[in-house]
């Protein structure tokens, strides 16, 4: 395999079009002195906020942080474009303190927003203009035990910028000092290893070659297992003290209550995936009998159990089958999406020397969104790249529908957007195939999206409310006693059919969404949301009411977003129906691979 490129030499067409932000750095320049001059006007209110000019304030406010979230987004994509350009790392930083500065200055809002009369707030949020604030300002109300006196929220706000800091140093770590070797497959040829290849590595054929990659990646991380394992009970740490400075229970309470979701619907996801482990059992014995081996290891979890599929797709393929995928929700879906794909260049699609690692979504109100992968012209880039557009329409959607103030949705209603995709997408490949081994080769596609997005994200839920639970108790881990967690939940789901490699106890380590605390738990909450929703869609024209979905931004909470689309998550019912196709879907594999053996 090839070296990677620098980015320079990457073609335009293949490149996001970040100067539709900015035309250049200097105009970034322009913009971001702009902001320094408009943030000192927030301070002529404090000590001053009263219901006669509470209006002004709220539109200052939002001109200032809408300015301020367009140059730090232009500042982190161009960070990410290349971890060793160290002018768009100091923009980054640059754009951050500022951040950390303007949290600082109206941190005395909300707190003085409380002091008012709450009835005559309540009045005044149905008379106009400020009723576009209603829901700001009824949630900033039912937040009001949270938030401190306006001294203590200041001191908070410039807490963030330490907080922030194991989450930096992870990242420089893992993206810019982190370097693995070269490895070796059967025949003794050498192929680069990165964080972009490992996927496909892992994909592979050639056994020789995923247990090389496999122990090559884990091994380089274990290298550094001191410094990962202070890094991470140092984030940890900010988590806990957060959580109690600001009155929670527990960093779970405070790490779910701005988007007003009981910790039930977290708590609840664990316990009923727990109940119905012995369908991921079944489908660990499954891939054992049908590779064939005598120790299914967890570098044999990635690799596809047949051929059907395993043919290179090229990007401009993929191109052409996530277009199809799409078409249920409707044309004026399907026209935004082709021309963000085809004309507009919102996608960055390989990986280049120094690029972040993984695919992600993001951009700035007033913008396009950016997605950031790196394409392997294999059938888990199509399913990224059909994800990470899910987010991308998501946010135009709602940029176009929602003024500024509501201009944002939650994560845990993004990760719905994004798996509908993935759903349709699935959905499209399977109706579209009647070969039996190619059938065959899409359900173990399909059971491994189960295994990967439903199970193993609950299970690193799991670890993390174990991890937070115990520094809440007043117990410090170390780096063995989350190697050890680890290793026990990873028996738990995946049972006795598989054999405990040392390396996957490690694992931990190379998962950058801990460092954002109570993450991951929506990737399994918003997929099982979408395999429901994707139903409806195809099956009882639910494509206008999920576009109304898409245009909600942060009108609502999240939970009331998903049930006006026909789907209640504070309810075990969307995670057991998502995995009652689970086990059809296995079902069907023991079924065909009974055929094809016959």
């Amino acid at each position: 395999m090839s070296e990677l490129k620098k980015r320079e030499y990457i073609p335009k067409d293949d490149l996001w079009a970040i100067e539709d932000m900015f035309a250049s750095d200097e105009k970034w320049e322009e913009a971001f002195s702009e902001v320094e001059k408009l943030l000192p006007r927030l301070s002529e209110y404090k000590g001053k906020v009263d219901i006669d000019n509470l209006y002004e304030l709220f539109t200052l406010r939002d001109e200032i942080f809408q300015k301020l979230e367009y140059i730090s987004v232009y500042a982190g994509l161009r960070a990410n474009e290349d971890s060793t350009n160290t002018l768009h790392q100091a923009m980054d930083e640059r754009s951050e303190l500022l951040l950390t500065r303007a949290g600082e200055i109206s941190s005395f809002i909300d707190p003085e927003l409380l002091a008012l009369d709450r009835d005559e707030l309540l009045a005044l949020i149905k008379t106009e203009p400020m009723s576009l604030y209603s829901h700001v300002i009824e949630d900033v109300l039912r937040s009001g035990e949270h938030i401190l006196s306006a001294d203590k929220e200041e001191l908070l706000a410039g807490f963030s910028d330490v907080s922030g800091a194991p989450s930096n140093i992870y990242y420089m770590l893992n993206n810019a000092d982190m370097r693995f070797p070269d490895v070796t497959d059967s025949k003794g040829t050498k192929h680069v290893l990165t964080h972009g290849r490992f996927n496909s590595l892992l994909e592979s054929g050639d056994r020789v070659l995923r247990e090389n990659a496999f122990k090559a990646v884990y091994q380089t991380y274990f290298a550094h297992r001191n410094t990962l394992g202070a890094v991470y009970s140092s984030q940890i740490k900010a988590d806990v003290f957060t959580a109690r400075a600001r009155n929670f229970d527990s960093s779970l309470e405070a790490s779910l209550f701005a988007n007003n979701i009981p910790t039930s619907v977290y708590t609840g996801l664990i316990e009923t995936v727990g109940k119905r482990l012995d369908l991921m059992h079944r489908y660990v014995a499954l891939r054992k009998k049908i590779l064939n081996v005598d120790k299914l290891h967890y570098y044999d979890m990635y690799t596809p159990l047949l051929s059907g599929m395993d043919n290179k797709i090229r990007y401009e393929a993929a191109v052409r089958l996530v277009k199809k995928a799409v078409e249920p929700l409707g044309e004026e879906y399907l026209e935004k999406f082709s021309s963000a794909l085809e004309k507009e260049r919102w996608v960055d699609k390989y990986e280049n020397v120094g690029k972040r690692s993984g695919a992600y979504s993001w951009g700035a109100y007033g913008s396009h969104p950016y997605v950031s992968m790196s394409y392997e012209e294999n059938i888990d880039s199509v399913f990224t790249l059909i994800h990470e557009m899910g987010h991308s329409m998501h946010s135009y959607y709602t940029w176009s529908s929602q003024p500024y103030v509501y201009g944002d949705y939650t994560i845990f209603v993004a990760e719905v957007a994004s798996t509908v995709n993935e759903a349709l997408l699935m959905r499209h490949l399977l109706s579209s195939t009647k070969d039996t081994r190619e059938r065959l080769f899409l359900l173990n596609h399909f059971a491994d999206e189960f295994r990967g997005t439903l199970y193993r994200q609950t299970m690193f839920a799991e670890f993390e409310l174990k991890v937070h639970t115990a520094f809440e108790n007043g117990n410090v881990l170390t780096f063995d006693d989350y190697n050890r967690i680890y290793s026990e939940l990873n028996k738990k789901y995946y049972g006795d059919d598989i054999f405990p490699d040392e390396e996957i106890s490690w694992e931990w380590t190379r998962i950058p969404h801990f460092y954002t605390p109570f993450y991951v738990y929506q990737y399994a909450t918003g997929y099982s949301a979408a395999i429901a929703l994707s139903k409806r869609i195809t099956e009882e024209n639910g494509a206008e009411d999920y576009i109304d979905f898409l245009k909600g931004g942060s009108s609502k909470y999240s939970i009331d977003l998903l049930k006006g689309a026909g789907v209640d998550m504070s309810s075990p019912l969307p995670v057991n129906t998502a995995l009652d196709v689970f086990e059809d879907v296995l079902n069907q594999m023991e079924e065909l691979w009974a055929q094809t053996m016959g």
